[in-house]
């Protein structure tokens, strides 16, 4: 079987791009097409014998900074339509924003995991909160790329999602069905790591403005606790804005895998402030034994167990978040539990999943 494996871009290492990593294990000679990709990510192919093949965008300046810009002139949409996979029986995309775009003919069949519809043209009132910019210049580049979006949709042969929240949106915005196969979570603990408990609470994201942080902040001000965030962003000007001068709020900036276990391992609670499709970083905290307080939207509703592993608030608010932190008894959750419920989303059930449904579509195309 002939498979290539396609994203949106490399430029981050997020949750979508270390499922990349995972199926090329999986896959290794399977070359992994992509709009643009960044320093790091062109080290890191030729480090690991990577067949990448980038697009026109490869040559536009300042791509790293500026790839999100480039997506509103549309030009990962003509990036992604622009690939040939003539060659190639099985195409598999992870999407998030355009690679679902790709085009095959009918004896490739292209298999779509979706990790969400592109969030900025199908929930952009949520997407562009908080940040500086003037949504009317930006109306009609949206409605276009909406337009296309369901329109590359229905050439997919078959749907992945990766929760069942985002198998409701592939169904709302998409009118497609989709199965869901759970994401992974890749925790390496040590057979002497140590399982502490510090005075601390824990954010792991990427710092964007929908991503809500400042919820985080403001009630653990309001609680009197500290918290530690792992990430950087866009957002993180505004954040420390926020923060201010409190001692009890610690920007860590980005952290390597080890010191992210060390601090999950340390942390009274993981916080999770956003509206998540899935959500790694929480199975990855329950993995460590360690209980999640989580917006109660989305993809935590289908990982984090209520009283058992973990505790929801309702609004996306401080006030809801804060009722929360205040009644929050770390003692009360058992690691057991939380490692018990993480191993639900191992990288083995994963992969086990994801080559079942790879092989049933090669099949049907032998067929």
């Amino acid at each position: 079987m002939k498979l290539a494996i396609v994203c949106d871009d490399l430029v981050q290492f997020g949750g979508q791009e270390r499922l990349v990593v995972a199926v090329h294990d999986i896959w290794p000679d399977a070359p992994i097409y992509t709009s643009v990709a960044s320093k790091k990510w062109i080290a890191y192919a030729k480090e690991h014998s990577v067949k990448l093949v980038t697009s026109f965008m490869q040559k536009l300046p300042f791509v790293d900074s500026l790839n999100r810009f480039y997506s509103i002139l549309l030009f990962h949409i003509l990036a992604m339509e622009s690939f040939d996979f003539s060659d190639y029986d099985v195409v598999l995309s992870f999407s998030s924003r355009f690679a679902h775009g790709v085009i095959t003919k009918p004896s490739t069949k292209h298999v779509c995991y979706m990790n969400s519809p592109g969030r900025m043209f199908w929930e952009p009132a949520g997407y562009f909160d908080h940040e500086r910019v003037d949504g009317g210049w930006l109306a009609l580049p949206i409605l276009w790329m909406r337009f296309w979006s369901y329109i590359a949709a229905q050439r997919v042969d078959l749907f992945i999602a990766n929760s069942r929240s985002i198998k409701s949106k592939i169904e709302k915005y998409y009118k497609r069905d989709a199965i869901v196969v759970y994401p992974f979570a890749d925790i390496c603990l040590r057979t002497d790591t140590k399982n502490s408990v510090s005075d601390y609470f824990l954010v792991v994201t990427r710092l964007a403005a929908w991503k809500r942080v400042d919820v985080a902040i403001a009630a653990c001000i309001k609680c009197g606790v500290k918290l530690k965030i792992v990430g950087v962003g866009r957002d993180m000007p505004r954040l420390k804005r926020i923060s201010g001068s409190n001692p009890n709020i610690e920007f860590l900036g980005q952290v390597g895998d080890e010191r992210k276990t060390e601090l999950l391992l340390g942390c009274q609670a993981l916080i999770n402030t956003q509206a998540e499709d899935f959500g790694i970083v929480p199975i990855e905290a329950m993995f460590c034994g360690k209980p999640v307080i989580a917006y109660g939207f989305g993809g935590a509703l289908e990982t984090v167990q209520a009283g058992i592993t973990g505790e929801f608030f309702c609004e996306q608010t401080a006030e809801s978040l804060l009722k929360v932190l205040t009644a929050f008894d770390y003692r009360k959750y058992s690691q057991s539990n939380c490692v018990l419920q993480a191993r639900n989303f191992s990288r083995q059930l994963y992969e086990r999943n994801l080559k079942q449904v790879i092989r049933t579509v090669y099949l049907g195309v032998q067929n």
